[in-house]
């Protein structure tokens, strides 16, 4: 089957495709680990998941050299935060810093559009989606990059959220029990690759839990 791309694409630089969803126990975010840049191949295995802290995970599209300086800045941030508290930041606090983090430079701002995902201080899932000037928004689950387009359609389809304009206002967690959420997370990205050429080669799984976290991987197209 032909993919199809268009002419410009916002996430040609490095490119790649990444999704969060969040549970009533659990997070998973995945990620595929082709870099590219056009129709050039750069890598392909390179992981687009950051771990920011034990309970909070980052995974971010786009210009790749942008994504590492970001991640570096909130790194430093959180470590600095770690010495003044003496304990590591909730995932809800490093969700507001990232906003901040990413309004601070809007005039110039990273080239990153970013999900973030872990558990909340009630153990619960969280998911929070933003753009690349820091408006960030809490969810039961996002995707950004390239393959985002095709990807929401059918979790939208798959899990519908309730709207947050609901009085009163509803639980953002999906339904799903957490390998019911890894399998649809392998059918959207099994699905993508077909279509986008800038997504592809593995998928990186990253679930969290009240264990801790682990990863999986799976392999997708490699053309």
């Amino acid at each position: 089957m032909k993919k199809e791309h268009a002419s410009f694409n916002p996430y040609d630089n490095n490119g790649g495709t990444c999704v969060a969803i969040a549970g009533a126990d659990y997070c998973v975010i995945a990620a595929d680990t082709r870099m590219s840049s056009g129709y050039n191949i750069l890598t392909r295995d390179y992981s687009k998941v950051c771990k920011l802290a034990d309970k909070c995970l980052l995974a971010s599209s786009g210009f790749q050299a942008d994504v590492k300086a970001l991640q570096k800045v909130l790194g430093a941030r959180h470590l600095i935060y770690q010495h003044q508290h003496n304990k590591q930041m909730s995932c809800p606090a490093m969700a507001q810093l990232l906003s901040n983090t990413l309004y601070y430079k809007r005039f110039f701002p990273y080239y990153a559009f970013n999900v973030l995902g872990g558990l909340d201080d009630e153990g619960k899932g969280v998911v929070y989606t933003y753009d690349a000037v820091g408006s960030y928004e809490k969810v039961g689950y996002s995707s950004q990059g390239s393959g985002s387009t095709l990807i929401m359609p059918f979790l939208d389809n798959q899990l519908k959220s309730p709207s947050p304009l609901l009085l009163p206002p509803q639980d953002a967690v999906t339904p799903l029990s957490e390998a019911e959420a890894v399998d649809l997370v392998k059918t959207t990205f099994v699905s993508a690759a077909e279509r986008d050429i800038y997504t592809g080669d593995k998928l990186e799984i990253v679930i969290l839990n009240a264990d801790g976290i682990r990863r999986e991987y799976m392999d997708l197209r490699k053309d």
